[in-house]
């Protein structure tokens, strides 16, 4: 096979599978790996890839988000676990701050039980889950409704949310990238985000696989400022490596 036609079937491979080492590249192509690392090189002077520690991954857009009812069924059982990591962080004492999404609202439905909890939230359906749950106290923020995700934001949802301290935030994304940190297509959703992490001591990003490695529009947060990552076992080890090395605790659950 020659260089540009290799390159070529590399960029359709990593694209497919959202990221790959060079191991498994060199073992997929049957060359060695110091070609492989030759063709990232080259490929990422092109634009078409980005390489990162021992591998390579594809940036891909998130320019938009769908309505509640479209996002909850998608990953759905890797949310639920998810779900379920990040309330075992939660301990007793602790005020923490749930982000409005699909899999934040799994993280509720693992605190129903618990007691010695507060629970600041933005989000209709996270505190409908824990309306029954007698040791928690809920907190909603206030602000305009989006019906579309029962989400509540805005003016109040920010001053609010100025005027708390919380032991931990547990902060929902479309996209999620190892250089780039937390981004959002939405201007107007960013303030409330970047007011749960100022209002909290530990940021943990809970979010499906298929979030992991995208880009957006406008900058939430970098990544320093996330200290854990919570996400599902399907999301690829060099995506996972890329977070690390920049200091972000990592749960593939």
């Amino acid at each position: 096979m020659m260089g540009a036609e290799r390159k070529l079937r590399i960029a359709e491979y990593v694209r497919q599978h959202r990221s790959a080492t060079v191991s498994v590249l060199a073992k997929e192509f049957q060359v060695h790996e110091a070609t492989i690392r030759r063709d990232l090189a080259s490929i990422e002077r092109e634009g078409l890839l980005k390489r990162t520690h021992g591998g390579v991954v594809s940036e891909q857009w998130t320019r938009g988000e769908g309505t509640f009812q479209e996002r909850s069924p998608h990953n759905l059982e890797q949310k639920q676990r998810i779900g379920y990591q990040a309330a075992s962080l939660v301990e007793e004492g602790d005020h923490i701050i749930i982000d409005s999404g699909t899999t934040t609202q799994h993280i509720a439905r693992n605190l129903v039980h618990r007691t010695g909890i507060t629970v600041v939230t933005n989000d209709m359906n996270v505190a409908a889950e824990l309306r029954d749950a007698a040791g928690v106290k809920v907190i909603l923020t206030g602000g305009e409704l989006y019906p579309s995700s029962y989400m509540l934001n805005g003016m109040f949802t920010d001053y609010v949310l100025g005027s708390l301290r919380a032991v931990k935030a547990f902060i929902g994304t479309p996209a999620l990238h190892p250089e780039h940190g937390l981004m959002h297509p939405e201007a107007a959703l960013v303030p409330a985000k970047q007011a749960m992490i100022r209002a909290a001591l530990e940021i943990i990003v809970v979010t499906d696989d298929s979030k992991l490695g995208r880009l957006s529009l406008h900058s939430v947060a970098p990544t320093h400022a996330i200290h854990a990552l919570i996400t599902g076992k399907e999301a690829p080890e060099p995506m996972l490596q890329s977070f690390r090395e920049r200091g972000v605790t990592v749960y593939a659950v």
